[in-house]
């Protein structure tokens, strides 16, 4: 019999936790104003008092409890989250993606079981997010045994917090980013990622510093770039653009809103040796609404024979799925207007409420409205460092069409 305190679910509510989705919302409980203090490791039980899973509370959050275990003789001790870092990164080495110049993600959250916790390596160094107070709380067991974990080459010097947008308030978390142990550089650090050279920002850059999940899409759409002219919609620092430009692109507009990005790309570009595409055209930096770019383009009667659609997210909860859906449209229905005959596009979503299947729906969408012939040359999803957990779909969060567009 476990000692731990329990949290009883409604009836009827025992579907998803049984079936090992990671989160309980308060909804689903039948006391969720208990007095437990924040980060209390619980048992959830059903409707008849049965065992479900065993979590972590928080009267603060929406996700009331994230579950991790769902043996009734587990323990969400100090051991256990060890052995959750030791298979996480286990997995990153199996897989070969530590490369002492190389970036990737070490724990993708729930994809790794650690709900909650997501950590990023840019070569020696490591990028930490704690999405969840009770994660926090127990920080040093996770960080000294990420620190075990890296101690073989090509090991790791430091680890600096970068807090997601919102989540202190979400959470209730009481927490400031910077240095969380060792040497952080105070400016870029640079990786390299198919021979490609970024620099990354780890104090203010996007996320945690870098889209590492576009690390194979950058790669493998490249080659479609070949002689053409491109647009690199929401290019941040210009990843999917010096790709392109290392592929052959005859030559290539990167649009984003963020200034600060820009002048990344353009430090990127420097790095790479394409000095001479910024000087003599070929290669311009564009700061811009991707929605407002299109449309100017559209006016002008401007077409290319790629394009490029990154966005950020459309929706953070279900109740945004359908604005996102009628995002996707229109930013895609603007792009088919702006491509050339025989065109490729390259969309790419990263909205997790929105299926994949939701996302070629839209594509089928814009081939109706357009008249234009559109077929799907390629779908991506995202690397090996990004696990999808079959019963959390939330994971399965970022998908790549790659379609030729006819006249």
């Amino acid at each position: 019999m476990s000692a731990l305190p329990a949290v009883r679910l409604r009836t009827g509510r025992d579907g998803p936790p049984r079936g090992r989705h990671p989160w309980l919302f308060s909804g689903s409980l039948e006391s969720p104003d208990t007095d437990l203090a924040p980060g209390t490791a619980v048992d959830v039980v059903d409707s008849n008092g049965a065992f479900v899973a065993r979590g972590l509370w928080n009267p603060h959050s929406q996700i009331r409890v994230r579950l991790y275990d769902w043996r009734p003789d587990g323990a969400l001790d100090d051991e256990f989250w060890r052995k959750g870092i030791a298979a996480a990164v286990a997995h990153r080495r199996d897989a070969d993606l530590l490369a002492p110049d190389g970036g990737c993600r070490l724990v993708f959250s729930e994809g790794d079981g650690l709900s909650g916790l997501t950590v990023d390596r840019y070569a020696r160094t490591l990028a930490v997010q704690f999405t969840s107070l009770a994660l926090w709380e127990r920080r040093e067991v996770l960080l000294d045994a990420l620190r075990r974990e890296l101690s073989d080459a090509p090991g790791v010097d430091g680890a600096v917090l970068r807090t997601a947008r919102g989540i202190r308030e979400e959470e209730g978390l009481d927490i400031s980013d910077g240095p969380l142990f060792g040497r952080v550089p105070d400016g870029p650090l640079e990786i390299v990622e198919g021979g490609v050279r970024y620099g990354v920002d780890l104090r203010t850059g996007q996320k945690t510093g870098a889209y590492l999940d576009q690390r194979d899409t950058r790669q493998a759409v490249a080659p479609w770039g070949a002689g053409r002219s491109v647009a690199d919609l929401c290019c941040y620092t210009g990843g999917f653009s010096l790709h392109l430009a290392r592929a052959g692109a005859h030559s290539i507009r990167s649009v984003d809103v963020s200034a600060g990005a820009l002048e990344r790309a353009e430090d990127n570009a420097r790095r790479n040796g394409l000095d001479g595409w910024l000087a003599d055209g070929r290669w311009t930096l564009e700061r811009s609404d991707a929605f407002r770019w299109l449309e100017a383009r559209r006016e002008e009667g401007v077409r290319f024979g790629m394009i490029v659609l990154d966005p950020p997210t459309f929706a953070r909860s279900s109740r945004g799925v359908g604005q996102a859906l009628k995002g996707y449209a229109r930013l895609n229905a603007l792009a088919v207007d702006c491509l050339e005959p025989d065109g490729i596009l390259v969309t790419c979503s990263c909205t997790g409420r929105v299926s994949a299947e939701q996302f070629l729906e839209v594509i089928a969408g814009v081939e109706r409205s357009s008249r234009r012939r559109i077929r799907v040359i390629g779908r991506l999803l995202q690397p090996a460092d990004h696990p999808v957990s079959p019963t959390c779909p939330e994971t399965a969060y970022l998908k790549c069409v790659v379609c030729r567009v006819g006249s």
